[in-house]
C-alpha cells in the first residue's frame, strides 16, 4: 500500500484530498497545524471523518517546527508527499503578513528539506492562480511569465515555485506544483465567497460585492480538483535530456524534473451570476453591498487546463450550479438551517 503524507488534512481541499485518497487504496498520514484563522471546530470534525477509516493517521503540529516534522516523515517514510498547509486568504495577507512568512515560506522549506531526505517519489505542493497577478492575457497558462503578484500571499507562492524548482534541479527531486482556481464546495472555509454569501443569505444580512460586481472566477469544484491532484500523483515529471524533448505546451523544466500545472474549470462565470445561483438555490434575495474594489484584488481569473488534461486525460467540469447546490445542501445540514 503507498503512502502519502498530506499537510492540511485539517483544511478544506486536504480533507476532500484524503477522503479520496483512502477511497483509492492510499494510506494517508495527515498533517495539520489547527490554527484558529477560522472556526477550530469544523477543522477537528473534518479529522474525525476522516479518522473513520484505519488508514488514516492524523498528527497535529506546525510546519515551522522542523525537527518535529522531520522526525514524523522519518517514521512514517511516505511514498509521496501533497503540500497544501498554508496560510490561507488573500485578503488577510494584508491584515497580517508575518503568519504568510512563517508559513507558506519557512514551513514550505521544511517540507522541502523533509522531501530531499527521504527520496520521494514525488513532491506535490499548492500555488495559485493568484501568482498571475497582473497579467491580462487569458485564459491564463502556465508558460506565462509571472512576474507581478499583486499580494503578499500571492508573492509567498511565488517564492514557492522558484524554491521548489531549486530543489528539484540540485536533487534531482520530482516535483509538481498545481496552481488552484477559486476551488468551492461542501465543508469550505469561512472565510471564502460562497460560504459567506451563503450565510448571508440564509441570515439576512448584506452581503459586500466587490468591484461592483465586474468580477470573473474560474469557480473550480473541490472535488475535481482533488480528482486533479490525485491524478496529477501518478504524472512524475522527469529531466528531460534536452529542450527538443519537452512537447509544446508543457511547463516541464529544461533544467530540472519540475512542472507547474494548472487546475481549474476553464469557464470563467461572473461573480453577480454566481450570486443570483447561491439566491436561487437557497430560495432567498441578497442584500447587495456592493462596494469598489478591494486592495490586492483582480478583476478576473480563467484558467487554461490543457496541460492537465494533457497529463492525466482529466478536464474539471462540475457546472457552478450544481457545485452551489451541493453547498448549500451541506450548510444547512452542518448549520441545522
Amino acid at each position: 500500500m503507498r503512502k502519502v503524507f498530506v499537510t492540511g488534512t485539517a483544511g478544506f481541499i486536504g480533507f476532500h484530498l484524503a477522503q479520496l485518497l483512502l477511497k483509492e487504496g492510499f494510506a494517508v498520514v495527515g498533517f495539520d497545524g489547527m490554527t484558529d484563522y477560522y472556526d477550530v471546530r469544523i477543522k477537528e470534525r473534518r479529522h474525525q471523518m476522516l479518522l473513520q477509516n484505519q488508514h488514516f493517521k492524523a498528527h497535529v503540529g506546525m510546519l515551522e517546527d522542523f525537527d518535529a516534522l522531520r522526525d514524523l516523515m522519518l517514521e512514517e517514510k511516505p511514498d509521496v508527499i501533497v503540500h497544501l498547509a498554508a496560510q490561507a486568504g488573500v485578503r488577510y495577507s494584508l491584515e497580517n503578513p508575518r503568519a504568510y512568512l512563517d508559513s507558506n515560506i519557512t514551513g514550505t522549506f521544511n517540507i522541502m528539506e523533509c522531501a530531499r531526505e527521504l527520496a520521494v517519489d514525488h513532491l506535490l505542493m499548492a500555488s495559485t492562480s493568484s501568482v498571475y497577478g497582473a497579467n491580462e492575457d487569458m485564459p491564463f497558462d502556465e508558460l506565462e511569465r509571472v512576474e507581478t503578484p499583486l499580494t503578499f500571499y500571492a508573492a509567498t507562492k511565488k517564492a514557492n515555485e522558484s524554491m521548489a524548482h531549486s530543489y528539484a534541479h540540485l536533487w534531482n527531486l520530482p516535483t509538481t506544483m498545481f496552481r488552484f482556481f477559486t476551488v468551492y464546495g461542501p465543508w469550505g472555509r469561512p472565510d471564502m465567497a460562497l460560504f459567506k454569501f451563503t450565510k448571508g443569505i440564509l441570515d439576512g444580512t448584506p452581503i459586500d460585492i466587490y468591484n461592483h460586481g465586474e468580477m470573473y472566477r474560474d469557480f473550480t469544484f473541490v472535488t475535481d480538483l482533488v480528482r486533479g491532484i490525485r491524478l496529477l500523483i501518478d504524472a512524475v515529471p522527469e529531466r528531460p535530456a534536452n529542450r527538443e524533448d519537452i512537447a509544446e505546451g508543457d511547463s516541464l523544466s529544461p533544467a530540472a524534473p519540475f512542472r507547474v500545472v494548472n487546475i481549474g474549470n476553464s469557464d470563467k462565470v461572473k461573480l453577480t451570476d454566481f450570486i443570483d445561483a447561491i439566491e436561487e438555490e437557497c430560495g432567498v434575495k441578497a442584500n447587495r453591498n456592493y462596494m469598489e474594489m478591494q486592495k490586492g484584488d483582480v478583476p478576473a481569473t480563467w484558467a487554461n487546463a490543457d496541460l492537465l488534461k494533457s497529463l492525466t486525460g482529466y478536464q474539471p467540469q462540475t457546472d457552478f450550479r450544481e457545485g452551489i447546490r451541493q453547498f448549500v445542501e451541506w450548510y444547512r445540514a452542518y448549520y441545522s438551517v
